[in-house]
């Protein structure tokens, strides 16, 4: 598989609202392969079509904590209850991080690269992982949402990037 070149902010693509897919094949799957490959050798837990350069209604995601690898197409949130506040950084916004509130639950709906639908309920934060990458379809950043917005330096990690 390839690592791909995630796109920064200021790039038209991450503005954009993301085109529905409408047929699953291999070249799309592989594409999905080469997101994951992406998401995880830039330490990231989620990542959007988008932010690859591909406007298109494909997430990635995995909240290193239980749920591996989630792959979706066609993405929707169809129940979202409750509120958190907590931290959020974006692969296409390097070095930033700032306090996004978002809902604590979200049931979400989607098609898996096998072409089988799906629903999931997701809280804590995965819920917050599946808002955030499906902000990036609508052509949305974190920063937008964002307060306490802050650069962190190099030497001063914060441990999950979404």
């Amino acid at each position: 598989m390839a690592v791909l070149d995630i796109v920064k902010a200021g790039h038209p693509v991450l503005k954009q609202i993301a085109e529905p897919v409408e047929h699953v094949n291999k070249k799309l799957r592989a594409l999905i392969d080469n997101m994951s490959d992406t998401m995880y050798e830039t330490q990231g837990v989620g990542l959007a079509a988008p932010q690859i350069g591909e406007s298109l209604r494909i997430i990635v995601v995995d909240d290193q904590v239980g749920s591996g690898l989630i792959a979706l197409i066609n993405p929707e949130i169809t129940h979202a209850e409750g509120s958190q506040i907590g931290p959020e950084g974006c692969l296409s916004v390097p070095g930033y991080f700032g306090d996004v509130e978002r809902f604590e639950k979200v049931t979400v709906k989607g098609i898996t690269p096998h072409n089988k639908k799906v629903i999931i309920k997701a809280e804590g934060f995965l819920a917050r992982i599946f808002q955030h990458e499906i902000d990036h379809l609508e052509g949305h950043l974190f920063i937008e949402k964002a307060t306490n917005l802050r650069l962190i330096s190099d030497h001063q990690e914060e441990k999950e990037i979404v």
